[in-house]
């Protein structure tokens, strides 16, 4: 796929993590794409739900592993506001999804984030996640044109009193 259906998927991912927000979540969505382009399945963060491990990319990746067959998961596209974390790569990579694309980088929404316990981020980029696999998956981002948009979006979220 190209820069235009990359920024077009990254926007609805943008977009389903302003709904999380809006039902009391983090800030995360994620859209898986097939190889021809075809919308299989969304997700956003859940953490109402489960205080933490219900990452965005993580309740999809498990879904799609559930629902669709290895050739689909394999030529299908992630596409999610933020890199993937640790754990959302390893579950990406165990899904056998065949391609990250995201916003914002990881290390930047460390650095947004701060010492918000609710997002103790790692310093580990989905890259080097991958790279240590035994299969290949394609990673692209992050995409400048979208980095004030999700930083905004971020900025706008943490360290804000959540607890009422």
């Amino acid at each position: 796929m190209g820069e235009t259906e990359d920024l077009k998927h990254l926007r609805r991912a943008i977009a389903l993590a302003d709904e999380a927000v809006t039902e009391g979540n983090h800030p995360f969505g994620a859209v898986l794409v097939s190889a021809q382009g075809e919308v299989l399945l969304e997700g956003k963060n859940s953490h109402l739900v489960d205080r933490g491990p219900g990452h965005a990319e993580t309740n999809l990746a498990r879904e799609a592993a559930r629902t669709l067959d290895i050739e689909t998961l394999r030529g299908a596209t992630l596409y999610t506001s933020v890199e993937p974390c640790s754990m959302c790569s390893g579950t990406i990579y165990w899904a056998e999804i065949g391609c990250v694309v995201f916003g914002m980088t990881e290390h930047r929404l460390a650095e947004l984030t701060g010492d918000d316990p609710e997002n103790p981020t790692q310093n580990l980029d989905c890259r080097t996640i991958f790279a240590s696999g035994r299969r290949v998956v394609d990673v692209r981002g992050p995409f400048a044109s979208l980095e004030d948009q999700i930083e905004a979006q971020h900025t706008g979220f943490w360290g804000k009193d959540r607890s009422s």
